[in-house]
């Protein structure tokens, strides 16, 4: 095959995988949501992971 044939679809799968991953951790974020108040805090969310859904906001 063509190495140049291959760089498009290398790039395909990279952004494939950024999709998937992204759609994981918004999914990820619902179910923690979803918790009762009370087990939220037990495991510290959203305080602990506020650093690291500062980006999720820049995109707005």
């Amino acid at each position: 095959m063509n190495p140049f044939t291959l760089a498009p679809m290398a790039a395909i799968g990279r952004y494939a995988a950024n999709l998937r991953a992204l759609r994981q951790n918004i999914r990820t974020e619902r179910i923690l949501n979803a918790l009762p108040a009370n087990v939220r805090r037990d495991i510290g969310w959203p305080e602990i992971y506020e650093d690291r859904r500062s980006w999720w906001r820049r995109l707005d």
